[in-house]
């Protein structure tokens, strides 16, 4: 009975070694995986969520013009305003040319509610208007990156008060528009 026990104890530990063993060598293969520490650094600096930062072109990109200041009808790091900075990103991290106005981009997606948006989609906001004045590009976790006419290109949350109470709609890309642009 004691050699069962201590023979079952035996094979217990020894499994349980192996399948610590197998985890670490995992994490350490995770670790070392340059995609994966991209995926870390730019979820800790954007404060979104690891699984979120799928897309390390597009984290890479805003990473790169985050503090670069708001002008409107800019489009360059001496200045730059929300519509030019959305037009860059698909430019460069999507490959899609949209067009250059919030109000002519938003024609050009399947409006989405709040709680369908994922990574790469657009957000609007309709600030004191009628009408969308602002746009950004959706991160995942409430968080959004845009160029602000007072901060510049920032990363923002949508449950932040102010952006919550003008918030109108978010928006993917249509397939149709996509076509559109490919074949001209």
């Amino acid at each position: 009975m004691i050699k069962k026990f201590l023979f079952s104890s035996l094979i217990i530990l020894c499994s349980v070694t192996t399948l610590m063993a197998q985890s670490k060598t995992k994490e350490t293969n995770k670790l070392e995986d340059p995609d994966n520490l991209a995926s870390q650094y730019f979820s800790q600096v954007m404060g979104v969520a690891v699984d979120a930062t799928s897309n390390i072109k597009l984290y890479k990109f805003i990473y790169e013009w985050i503090g670069t200041p708001y002008r409107f009808g800019g489009n360059t790091k001496k200045g730059i305003d929300c519509s030019a900075f959305t037009k860059a990103i698909y430019d460069k991290v999507f490959n899609t040319t949209i067009l250059r106005n919030s109000r002519d981009i938003f024609s050009m997606v399947n409006p989405l509610p709040k709680d369908e948006l994922k990574e790469g989609d657009l957000v609007f906001f309709k600030i004191k208007s009628t009408s969308i004045t602002h746009i950004g590009i959706y991160l995942g976790d409430n968080r959004f990156a845009h160029a602000s006419s007072s901060r510049g290109v920032v990363i923002s949350n949508l449950n932040e008060p102010y952006y919550s109470r003008y918030f109108y709609k978010g928006g993917r890309i249509l397939d149709s528009v996509k076509k559109d642009l490919i074949e001209e």
